[in-house]
């Protein structure tokens, strides 16, 4: 059998970043840069008020309580040029420019709020309540790298630096197909020998959760002509595709009767437990990845966080890396077969430990449900005892 790490080298030689694309703004959540972007301006680009308050000369209340006249007031936004003279104030609201003279800032709850003139009862010293020009940033500052994941907070700065649209590799567009004569859509009544399809929901989630825009394309029987029309009808909006199930030894095995004789698409047994049997390989003129999952709800959501989650890592332009893993202990003895590297579930803990959870088939889908993590049982080893550290990937 075909090692895990073997699977996923090959895996990764085969995908590549996607191209990048001008992207508006509002289209660029959880895209990465492919570009620096800097900032024309010095940000904040002018001195304005932290606060709501009054502008002031600190030497003019160096002795408190004060009361000034209040000869102005000024908005954010405002572009008319205001000065304060020696003895006076000028009402000021968060975000306005400072008037000119004015080199402190008193908030309003330090007064009495007057509009006419305004009790002062603390002193401020210089600079007090007042955004400097470019204390954040300076003209010609590079604000985020090309590669950066681009999140609400990058957004911002996107923003703030006055770009509209930029450079960037787009979300990956993954199409789900599940396969299985015994499938019907949820909410649908079951006769006997049927079972609700919940692998296309899952794993749709699984990408966009993993940064990719996931496209649920229902389900297939056991026709392997039924299946590739749906190939070929998906194939021309996909950066990648995703099925589950028609992929093992027997009879009526639908992915597997219909992309073997393609040349492009590999089944192999990998070792590990869950998800045996696997598929890899590229479709059409611009080399599709698809992979080819097992058809047990666990088996296919194990096989995405190994093999999918790091392939779309790399579509996206994000660095190559392993499976971060801590470390735990575990709560009680473990079996695992000889030559296959497990991966069982588990709820880890606070505290550092991990339990497994009852039930670790392939099938049962509550028990993944309460795990938060996979246990790694490497190959060479057949127990593991209570109390003992184990490798964890947090899910």
């Amino acid at each position: 059998m075909k090692s895990v790490d073997a699977h996923l080298a090959d895996i990764l030689a085969t995908v590549r970043p996607l191209a990048p694309l001008e992207l508006e703004l509002e289209q660029a959540l959880g895209t990465t840069l492919a570009e620096e972007i800097t900032s024309p301006v010095p940000l904040p680009p002018f001195d304005n008020s932290a606060m709501d308050g009054y502008a002031v000369r600190s030497a003019d209340i160096s002795d408190i309580p004060v009361t000034l006249p209040v000869i102005d007031d000024v908005a954010a936004g405002s572009v008319e040029l205001l000065a304060v003279g020696p003895g006076h104030v000028v009402r000021i609201m968060t975000g306005a420019p400072m008037p000119t003279g004015a080199d402190a800032v008193v908030p309003v709850e330090w007064t009495d709020g007057g509009t006419v003139s305004v009790r002062i009862d603390r002193p401020v010293t210089a600079g007090n309540a007042i955004r400097r020009a470019g204390e954040d940033v300076q003209a010609g500052d590079v604000v985020l790298e090309a590669g950066t994941v681009i999140g609400p907070a990058q957004l911002g700065i996107i923003a703030g630096v006055g770009r509209r649209r930029v450079l960037a590799r787009p979300r990956p567009r993954v199409v789900v197909i599940s396969t299985g004569a015994e499938l019907v859509e949820p909410g649908q009544a079951l006769v006997p020998g049927q079972i609700w399809d919940s692998n296309s929901f899952t794993l749709t989630a699984a990408v966009r959760e993993a940064g990719g825009d996931g496209f649920r394309a229902g389900s297939v029987g056991d026709d392997p002509s039924v299946l590739l029309d749906r190939l070929d009808t998906h194939l021309v909006r996909a950066d990648a595709i995703i099925t589950s199930g028609g992929v093992s030894m027997g009879a009526y095995e639908p992915v597997k009767e219909a992309l073997s004789p393609l040349g492009t698409v590999r089944f192999e047994k990998v070792a590990m437990q869950p998800g045996m049997p696997q598929g890899f390989g590229v479709l059409g003129d611009d080399r599709v990845p698809i992979f080819a999952l097992p058809g047990n709800p666990v088996s296919s959501f194990v096989s995405f966080m190994l093999f999918v989650r790091p392939a779309l890592d790399k579509m996206r332009g994000l660095p190559e890396s392993t499976q971060e893993t801590v470390t735990a202990r575990v709560t009680r003895h473990l079996r695992s077969p000889e030559g296959r590297r497990s991966y069982l579930r588990g709820v880890l803990a606070p505290d550092g430990t991990i339990a497994p959870v009852h039930g670790q088939g392939s099938h049962q889908l509550a028990a993944l449900a309460m795990a938060n993590a996979l246990i790694v049982v490497p190959e060479d080893v057949i127990e593991v005892a209570e109390g003992a550290s184990v490798e964890v990937i947090r899910l």
